[in-house]
């Protein structure tokens, strides 16, 4: 009966396991290879026959690899922060509140998360040149204080499953709308917050465009993705460092979606139920 329960439940999740190994094994490479020798990498042995955790300090000790995390965090901890501040009342004006000019709100900003950036890149960096602010991070984590398109969109598509009758409920009570999102619609919008943080945290994370676009000349404000290619190019025939290094970028964003996948994914769910 063991066996067969095995072969059944390998039988029902067959495509979701062959994904699984396809996304893994590639991850599972880079580990085995972050800690192998040299002469190793790259070559028909894919077990390491020794094994080296001092590559990792190795890493540390050839990049700044620290200074590169703490600001990828200031980075992406910041352009987050400042998203919800502006996205979750934009998106609760759009899915709650009725006023002229909604429909049409929301189409520009339907529009907008189809422009591509590249667009915009040559006047924004002028604009910034000019307030001085290039060779820093500040570029990228200011413009987010307007709010996000997609961010904005994910979050009004998720508030507009919430029920009025709460919303309504609260006015009777006397509550004013920035009381009545702070008091009901934030903690039932939990999980749509969630997700449309994570999706800003791990853009910005990964973000390789704008660090190299606005702080190529200022390595004291490089992040991860940056000095990850940097780093690359000087060292591309030590493979096992390369690999040690590029794990340690990886870990903290995989240790966040591991204690934060549920509410990730109830938020994704939950936010196409109602148009």
């Amino acid at each position: 009966m063991t066996r067969r329960n095995v072969l059944l439940f390998v039988a029902r999740h067959a495509v979701a396991i062959a994904l699984s190994v396809m996304f893994l094994a590639p991850v599972v490479f880079l580990g085995l290879t972050s800690f192998m020798t040299s002469d190793q990498t790259l070559t028909s042995q894919l077990w390491p026959t020794s094994w080296h955790p001092e590559n990792y300090a190795e890493a540390f000790a050839k990049a700044p690899l620290l200074r590169y995390l703490v600001n990828t965090l200031l980075y992406a901890t910041l352009a987050t922060g400042f998203m919800l501040l502006a996205s979750v009342p934009a998106a609760y004006g759009l899915a709650k509140l009725r006023w002229r000019g909604r429909s049409v709100t929301m189409v520009a900003i339907v529009c907008m998360m189809m422009l591509p950036p590249q667009v915009t890149t040559v006047p924004l960096y002028l604009f910034w040149a000019d307030a001085g602010l290039t060779g820093s991070l500040w570029p990228l984590i200011l413009p987010m204080l307007a709010g996000d398109a997609f961010s904005i969109f994910l979050l009004r598509q998720f508030l507009v499953t919430i029920p009025d009758e709460y919303l309504d409920a609260a006015r009777v009570d006397g509550a004013g709308e920035w009381r009545t999102l702070w008091k009901v619609v934030l903690p039932m919008a939990r999980p749509g917050i969630a997700a449309a943080a994570m999706f800003q945290f791990f853009y910005a994370w990964n973000d390789y465009y704008g660090p190299l676009l606005y702080t190529s000349e200022n390595e004291q404000n490089w992040t991860v993705s940056l000095g990850l290619a940097s780093f690359r190019s000087m060292h591309h025939v030590e493979w096992h460092l390369v690999s040690a290094a590029t794990m340690l970028t990886m870990i903290p964003v995989v240790v966040l979606f591991f204690f934060a996948q549920k509410a990730f994914v109830q938020g994704v769910t939950l936010t196409g139920v109602k148009g």
